[in-house]
């Protein structure tokens, strides 16, 4: 047998282990109480807190390991455990504990003229694998609402956070363990191999679904080479429309924080497009205030025209429309009608999150209706399609897709519902 042989031998027999333990830990944490999952998010907000020098040393292992590979500075930045990040995701575990238990919920019951009644409950979907890059504080996210869910999860961060998301475990099975509850419920890959991923991915006795969060290489690859169900997105080409009607104003502000908030997410605007009945009263007031930011405006050629003489006003290309930039860069483009903006949308978008802004409530109602996205909103910004701002607690990243789960993916998108039904001795004839 020669070394990679062995060494694949090796990857296969431990994720195998992983997965034998969380399917184990899956059956116990599907029957948990509700009392003993919030103790354990409980105390892993108090070991959060209690841990916060033995935290800051291994993330600084990560941060020095980064710095000597070279990486960017965004890319370092997103790797940082501050006391401001670990303070957050020890509130968002608290915050999970006090929202309601969605397992075991029934609904809908009806009763059949057989006699039986018949509804749906909630339950856990299993074993779920998480696949994630850069930012550590999503170890404890994804493990807070695994234990809420009554799933068990297998997370695999970035190589980059090694250090900082194997303690940030310890912790996760520390609390786990207090609580009377499996420590496997959530468990950590030990190996930056990616041969790892890729075992992860295949292995459909011991996961249900596999939920990819970080760049689209990584969602990509795994979409293409899973071979469980995938929970992902790929593109957040949002946009923002200014209808013919709209107060100028709440347009201006909406659409400023939409780009400028932060531009690394992915529901930050990428597109702008402004119907002609306004193009001429806000395309110059936005593009004064993207230009005093340093934002590159990628132009139709009547949105150039209304912006000549601003810095950074270019042409756009037709690639244009359909990339997500992730950075100070937005295209413009001027269209004629509503009917216009939709089919743009529905045809360049990602079917992420897109805005209307309007004071036409026919025409907000039909953007709603008709473009066909995860998240669609009239006069907010596109910064809001996020679980925590939708009331989830928490999420565990966004989805495109249209099954299981569409959108933000909170507590509920962990489960699934199964038929139930209730009798009295009822028999068919």
């Amino acid at each position: 047998m020669t070394p990679n042989n062995a060494a694949d031998t090796d990857i296969a027999a431990l994720m195998a282990a992983l997965g034998a333990a969380a399917r184990a830990a899956a059956t116990r944490m599907a029957a948990a109480p509700t009392a003993a999952k919030d103790a354990a998010l409980r105390a892993l907000a108090r070991r959060l807190r209690e841990a916060a020098a033995p935290l800051a040393e291994a993330n600084e292992l990560d941060l020095a390991a980064a710095r000597r590979a070279g990486l960017a500075e965004p890319m370092v930045d997103r790797l940082k455990l501050t006391p401001a990040v670990i303070a957050t995701v020890a509130e968002g575990c608290e915050q999970i504990a006090g929202m309601p238990d969605p397992v075991g919920e029934i609904t809908g019951v009806k009763r059949r003229p057989s006699g039986i009644s018949v509804g749906q409950m909630r339950v856990p979907l299993g074993v779920f694998g998480m696949v994630y890059e850069s930012r550590p504080n999503v170890t404890i996210e994804a493990a807070s609402l695994a234990i809420k869910s009554g799933n068990a999860a297998i997370l695999r961060g970035g190589s980059e956070a090694i250090h900082s998301n194997r303690a940030l475990a310890a912790l996760v099975r520390e609390s786990l363990a207090e609580a009377g509850l499996p420590e496997d419920a959530v468990q950590l890959v030990p190996t930056t191999d990616r041969a790892a991923v890729g075992a992860l991915i295949a292995m459909p006795q011991f996961v249900d679904v596999i939920i990819p969060r970080g760049g689209k290489g990584l969602i990509e690859r795994i979409s293409a080479e899973a071979r469980v169900p995938v929970i992902k997105h790929l593109d957040g080409n949002c946009h923002v429309y200014v209808d013919a009607e709209v107060e100028l104003e709440l347009a201006l502000k909406v659409t400023d924080n939409a780009k400028t908030q932060k531009y690394s997410p992915c529901n930050a605007a990428e597109s702008l497009l402004v119907h002609a009945a306004q193009a001429a009263s806000f395309l110059p007031r936005i593009g004064a205030v993207f230009a005093a930011k340093g934002v590159e405006m990628r132009c139709c050629p009547r949105a150039a025209a209304l912006l000549a003489g601003l810095p950074k006003v270019v042409p756009a290309t037709e690639a244009d429309w359909a990339t997500e930039y992730l950075a100070p860069i937005i295209s413009i483009k001027v269209v004629d009608s509503l009917d216009e903006a939709i089919a743009h949308v529905n045809h360049f978008g990602s079917h992420h999150t897109d805005a209307i802004l309007t004071t036409n409530h026919p025409n907000a109602m039909r953007f709603l209706r008709e473009v066909d996205s995860a998240s669609v909103m009239v006069n907010a910004s596109t910064r809001f399609a996020d679980g925590f701002e939708y009331g989830l607690g928490a999420e565990i990243g966004i989805s495109t897709d249209k099954f299981h789960a569409r959108g933000p993916v909170g507590l509920e998108g962990l489960t699934s519902m199964k038929w139930v039904v209730l009798g009295q001795g009822e028999v068919r004839r």
